[in-house]
């Protein structure tokens, strides 16, 4: 029997082995590791038998699959712990999700946050008794019986949905057992640190008519200085949660009479007009032309394009002498029909056509998140339409451009090539050559990246960068998806040197990807303490006193002269608690001015980077800052550098 492992060598074995004994074989420390196994593809548990040639990935938490089987046994020990405090609840389903696991449960009396510390403690016991996981099977109705004996309605209702002749599998440990399809670590005791982090409501099966349940979520590690750094990156994000900071500093709203379409107040405006000015200023160096398209077109372009058969749901409609409508969801048709708009040569491409376009999609009440999950926003599109030769260099174009914006702001980031989904239109010549153009042009840049499998559009595969913020979580902000489908559904042409009709190919791509999410996300990783370049107001002026106003109305005025977004602070308080104030409000300079700044036409400068600067000639000043803004420059506080 031969073992094709990840890195390629290959293991021989005259008889059967588990995954476990596999994992050993190669070291112990693997095998200590190790929390399930991956045969051809396929998640199992370690106890599973290898009982033929395959391709064998042993893997651990730092795998995201090996991560779910891990917090997947979390969350049955936190079942466990319920069903011994709280014998009458319901278990509905626990899975693991991205940062950790949950259970929806069903109980008459709710769960409080002192429960959960109950929980927390039983769970512990759990751990501590080292029960071994063990997997078996049983018939549809055997499976059906077993849990109306034990009185799980939600388990029966789950099984019934299954086909008749399905084998149902059961996980147990100690005197708990559970309805799952696993996998599963070998033993509660490798589960060292845990925390159960909130309780939340949710509707049985996600269906809005069905019983609302408790949700209790947690989270799970190997060691419990990862649980720790963890929890501190949690504390970390409620301090500077985009909606929490947008509402202190005015930037944003939200109100019941337009849920997930956010409000943007003067503040969040400027900040909003720096971003697109910044697009515009970069895309035109790039070679970039800027168009706008209708926010509303026929049923009939929908179609053709395929979205009215692959994403209605999530699309606004409307009926406008007699005719479909539908309110666009993305921009790509609308570019489309520019590019129609005249005949086009080999010489004119690549055109690349940019469009800051709002487009509205249907989320659902429970999905939305301020600016992070909204039913309108602006994407920063751009559609490409080339030749074949060009493709490559388009795509690395494309990925420069975006390493630029990302670095700019701080960034680090990884990439996905993400590959052809289940519902996706095209031949397969199509797709595999999409899928090798974007991989040769990530070879040739360097690019370390991941194969997402099945995750790409439905008419191409893409590249999604994946940007990492100061505190370590990840977004997925800017995308590139190669498209063949879209251009031969719209027919589109252009003369080639042979004189002949030819199929341009498109791509598709966004740097910021909605302009919402990504000021959401800016808001959280400066922590509302802007880059001078894009902070809304980038100095405030505070007199002393009432003696000291007009001058300091002079500096206000030689400030907006140069450029400078300034405000004066003309309130009779005391000095100190301006200072205080303007610091709240994450303003990078205050330039305090009284009798002595007057006489000698200086400012004192106070930053947010620094603390007092000293005193400085206004001028002087003024050239600083506009060095600091023309740079884009990001100045760190002296006690971040350290």
């Amino acid at each position: 029997m031969k073992i094709t492992l990840k890195d390629g060598s290959v293991k021989e074995y005259p008889e059967a082995k588990s995954v476990i004994e596999i994992a050993a074989d190669i070291s112990e420390g693997l095998a200590r590791a190790a929390t399930a196994g991956e045969i051809d593809g396929e998640i199992v548990d370690l106890r599973t038998p290898v009982e033929k040639d395959c391709n064998l990935n042993i893997l651990t938490f730092s795998d995201e699959k090996g991560k779910g089987a891990f917090r997947h046994t979390a969350s049955h020990i936190m079942a466990q712990a319920i069903k011994r405090l709280y014998p009458e609840t319901k278990l509905a389903i626990g899975p693991s999700v991205a940062d950790g696991f949950y259970y929806d449960v069903d109980r008459e009396t709710p769960f409080t946050a002192e429960d959960l510390e109950k929980i927390e403690k039983e769970m512990k016991k759990i751990v501590k008794e080292n029960l071994p996981l063990t997997r078996s099977e049983k018939p549809r109705n055997e499976a059906i019986e077993y849990f109306k004996e034990k009185d799980e309605p939600y388990k029966v209702e789950l099984i019934e949905d299954l086909p008749e002749d399905a084998v149902i599998s059961f996980y147990s440990q100690g005197e708990f057992t559970d309805l799952c399809a696993g996998p599963h670590l070998m033993s509660t005791k490798y589960v060292k640190a845990f925390k159960l982090t909130s309780l939340a409501g949710a509707y049985w099966r996600g269906n809005e008519k069905n019983k609302m349940l408790q949700r209790i979520y947690g989270t799970a590690f190997p060691k419990k200085a990862e649980l720790e750094e963890y929890l501190h990156m949690l504390e970390e994000a409620k301090k500077r949660d985009h909606r929490k900071l947008g509402k202190e500093l005015g930037l944003f709203m939200m109100r019941e009479e337009g849920p997930g379409f956010p409000f943007f107040l003067p503040n969040g405006m400027v900040l909003k007009n720096q971003l697109l000015d910044f697009w515009r200023e970069i895309h035109r160096k790039a070679g970039y032309v800027e168009i706008s398209t209708p926010i509303m077109l026929s049923r009939h372009l929908w179609e053709t394009s395929g979205h009215w058969d692959h994403y209605k749901e999530n699309m606004y409609t409307t009926v406008i002498d007699d005719e479909d409508f539908a309110i666009k969801p993305m921009n790509c048709p609308g570019g489309i029909l520019v590019y129609q708009s005249e005949p086009r040569s080999y010489r004119d491409l690549p055109i690349r056509m940019g469009e800051l376009g709002i487009v509205h999609r249907h989320e659902k009440s429970g999905q939305m998140h301020g600016l992070m999950r909204v039913r309108c926003f602006t994407q920063d599109d751009a559609h490409i339409f080339m030749t074949p030769e060009q493709i490559k260099d388009e795509i690395k174009g494309v990925a420069d451009l975006i390493d630029s914006v990302y670095k700019l702001f701080g960034f680090k980031y990884h990439v996905e090539l993400s590959t052809r989904p289940e519902d996706s239109m095209g031949s397969d010549e199509d797709w595999e050559m999409a899928t090798e153009a974007l991989q040769g042009a990530l070879d040739d840049l360097g690019l370390p990246y991941v194969v997402n499998e099945g995750d790409g559009a439905f008419y191409g595969p893409k590249i999604d960068f994946h940007l990492e913020d100061s505190i370590g979580r990840t977004w997925q902000c800017g995308t590139i998806q190669l498209d063949f489908q879209l251009p031969l559904r719209f027919e589109l042409e252009y003369t080639g040197a042979d004189g002949e009709k030819h199929r341009p190919i498109m791509i598709h791509r966004v740097v910021f990807g909605s302009i919402e999410r990504f000021i959401g996300i800016l808001i959280e990783h400066f922590a509302g303490a802007f880059p001078t370049w894009l902070a809304p107001v980038q100095v405030k002026v505070l007199p002393i006193s009432d003696k000291h106003l007009e001058y300091g109305q002079k500096v206000l005025e030689k400030l907006k002269e140069a450029g400078v977004r300034a405000e004066i602070d003309t309130r009779a308080e005391k000095i100190g608690y301006k200072i205080r104030e303007a610091q709240m409000k994450k303003i990078p300079y205050m330039l305090v001015v009284g009798a002595k700044e007057e006489e000698e036409e200086k400012v004192s400068v106070r930053s947010r980077f620094q603390g007092d600067e000293g005193q400085k000639g206004l001028e002087e000043f003024i050239k600083d800052i506009q060095e600091e803004i023309a740079s884009k420059e990001i100045r760190k506080a002296e006690q971040e550098e350290k």
